[in-house]
């Protein structure tokens, strides 16, 4: 059992300022300079976020509606008594308003509360949002990391009669010290209506903006995907409260994106080149999403994240080094590309941590079909010896095993259901591996799919797997939207995964035992 002597009650997790609830207008009225003149303060628009979290601090992430000055204050208690200040830089309209700041220098392992201001060119202040953090912890401690991926998808976006995007309220409500965003954070393709009946005559209803009415294209309409989603107030108290490690697949661009492809003539596009609308959605990304491009291995996102001596979380992304989505069985095929690789398999192999989880957004042994003939993914849905994209994961795989890695445990969404998945030499065409664990969730608040046809190239076996009887199923049936959680006991270093639905109910339980 985890014990609560290092967590931060439930009260203090999900309160926030009531401008943290709420997104503010553009324009506020302020303070008076004298007769006849008012002085507009800078807002915060969208709330505040936390990311990529470390011993010492981690990043505060923040969009103003005027060029202005991000100032953080963090304080050990709420009260902010002795408050320790940390001044950014300005936040313009060059990155839409967006910024973040590194925050360093504070003590390792504890809880952090943190207030968030904005400084206007003519001095005018914001009215402040706050919100809380862990730092990482240098001594082994209890963890509770959640995953999941994939909201606002298939049209079904902020529904004002369900309250919004209720999941996230439940995973706050369980106290996480991390959320890992295993990618679809936006679904840019995805247009939405403000009423969809369903197959079984139900409404559906949609607040709509006008960045979701068609596919982004512009820079603008992707930056309008990211706004839209943080209307949601369940979301915005959620990232406030909680540091996030991102990651992204393919929706924050184009459904089944892949380098030099191109999207359907039938979508309704304009530009169909899948690389212009990858550049374009890059930059909306790394402006709305707390994260910073020159801490990652390549200047763009993947990254490790240590936390602490009992884990290592490695993120990866699978979509910009692939080769184009094809039948995927030529020899070379990518799925990291070889710097990535090459990283991996180094920093699994020279990490020190208990546990190394392996964050995919793509999963491992799951058919995803691009078209009839196509694959998104590493599987080809040959049985066989790896192929294509194949060659790269039984590679990164064989040197786990080669350089007596243990603790390695993989956790990935994409496929809009939860699964369990235990990978098994015995069962295997290709053997060269030590048997290890893939877990899926998701999605966070989307339609739901499933369940995939898994390829036997690396023995998968799924153990669970919870799937709705009907394809792109709403979440108005909530109990097929799930989130992964993870536990890591910090006096045992035993890790369970519990595999939810919405609502916080554990479906599946998965305990693993402690590498000697």
């Amino acid at each position: 059992m985890l014990g609560s002597d290092l967590g931060v009650s439930r009260r203090t997790l999900l309160r926030t300022s009531a401008l943290g609830l709420v997104a503010v207008p553009a324009l506020a009225a302020c303070s008076s300079d004298g007769p006849g003149l008012v002085r507009a303060r800078p807002s915060l628009t969208h709330g505040v976020a936390v990311g990529d979290p470390r011993s010492d601090g981690a990043l505060i992430w923040a969009r103003s509606d005027r060029p202005a000055r991000l100032v953080v204050e963090t304080a050990a208690t709420e009260s902010f008594t002795d408050a320790r200040r940390f001044s950014g830089a300005m936040l313009t309209p060059e990155s839409d308003g967006t910024g973040r700041l590194r925050l360093a220098g504070l003590p390792a392992g504890q809880t952090v509360h943190y207030r968030v201001t904005l400084e206007g060119e003519d001095g005018a202040t914001s009215e402040p949002v706050t919100g809380v953090f862990r730092t990482v912890p240098t001594a082994a401690a209890d963890i509770r990391l959640h995953w999941s991926g994939d909201v606002a998808g298939q049209g079904f976006g902020r529904n004002p009669d369900l309250g919004g995007m209720r999941i996230f309220s439940a995973m706050a409500a369980r106290d996480p010290h991390l959320f890992l965003h295993s990618g679809d954070a936006i679904y840019a393709d995805n247009p939405m209506q403000e009423s969809v009946t369903l197959p079984d005559g139900r409404v559906w209803r949609n607040i709509v903006t006008e960045a979701k009415h068609a596919p982004a294209e512009t820079l603008e309409q992707y930056r309008g995907q990211y706004a839209y989603n943080l209307g949601d107030e369940h979301y915005r108290r959620f990232n406030a409260a909680v540091a996030q490690v991102v990651q992204w697949d393919d929706h924050e661009t184009t459904n089944n994106w892949s380098p030099g492809g191109a999207v359907a003539a039938d979508k309704g596009y304009h530009e169909r080149n899948m690389d212009v609308l990858a550049t374009r959605s890059w930059q909306a990304f790394h402006e709305w999403m707390p994260l910073d491009p020159r801490e990652t291995a390549d200047g763009r996102l993947y990254r490790k994240i240590s936390y602490g001596p009992l884990l290592d979380i490695f993120v990866l992304d699978m979509r910009t080094y692939k080769d184009t989505n094809g039948v995927n069985t030529a020899p070379g095929g990518r799925i990291f590309g070889p710097d990535q690789t090459r990283w991996l398999i180094e920093g699994l192999r020279d990490s020190r941590a208990t546990w190394k989880l392996v964050a995919n957004d793509l999963p491992l042994g799951l058919v995803v079909p691009d078209g009839k003939t196509a694959f998104e993914g590493p599987a080809n849905g040959d049985p066989g010896a790896p192929s294509g994209r194949e060659s790269e994961i039984a590679q990164v795989l064989s040197a786990v095993k080669a350089n007596r890695v243990s603790g390695v445990v993989w956790l990935t969404a994409d496929v809009h259901y939860s699964a369990a998945h235990r990978y098994s030499p015995e069962r295997a065409a290709f053997t060269d591996f030590d048997e290890f664990w893939e877990f899926v969730s998701g999605p966070l608040h989307a339609g739901a799919f499933g369940p995939n046809v898994l390829d036997a190239t690396f023995g998968p076996e799924a153990v669970f797997v919870h799937a709705p009887p009907t394809q792109n199923t709403s979440p108005l049936d909530s109990g097929f939207q799930h989130f992964g959680e993870v536990l890591i006991d910090g006096r045992t270093r035993e890790l369970t995964v519990n595999l939810c639905d919405a609502s916080g109910t554990v479906l599946f339980t998965q305990r693993l035992t402690p590498p000697r």
